[in-house]
């Protein structure tokens, strides 16, 4: 399977808990068609906890940007709004960027000239699949001239057995 490198999505939203669901939604829906669907589950979570945080300590209603990028070895997933105030690894952790780290490989957050972007990475390689191929026989399985899985015993050496009508 050849998968182009960098697959990019990038959506604007104004942040509420019926947006954040929807965008769980979207991002699963990515994440199935660029087949990484064990990866789901934990990118889906993190993702909505950097948008509750949006939510919880930006406000309803604000602007924000949720991007995701697939380098094709590694998924990249950012949240960026117009908020200065730099979120915080609690102590004690229990949620928020304590998750966002439990469920990521990577986790950062970058100033902005409008505000701030928060991100995690998580290694997620290329999926390889084997499609329909052709099966070896065992050694020492019946092998027949139509190939190896064509019928053999009684019946065949009889040759085509007539269709009852």
């Amino acid at each position: 399977m050849t998968v182009p490198l960098d697959r990019h999505y990038l959506v604007e939203l104004q942040v509420s808990a019926e947006r954040i669901s929807q965008l769980r939604r979207i991002v699963a829906a990515h994440l199935r068609h660029w087949s990484l669907d064990l990866h789901v589950r934990p990118v889906c979570r993190a993702a909505e906890e950097l948008l509750t945080n949006v939510q919880r300590h930006v406000g309803d209603g604000h602007e924000c940007v949720v991007e995701l990028r697939w380098t094709g070895r590694h998924l990249t997933v950012s949240v960026s709004d117009n908020d200065s105030r730099m979120p915080r690894l609690l102590d004690g952790g229990g949620g928020g960027l304590s998750r966002v780290m439990a469920l990521s490989d990577s986790w950062g957050t970058c100033r902005t000239t409008d505000g701030k972007v928060v991100w995690f990475t998580r290694y997620a390689e290329t999926p390889v699949t084997t499609g329909l191929l052709p099966r070896t026989p065992l050694p020492g399985g019946p092998v027949t001239e139509n190939g190896p899985y064509a019928e053999s015993g009684p019946a065949a050496e009889n040759g085509p057995v007539a269709e009852l009508v």
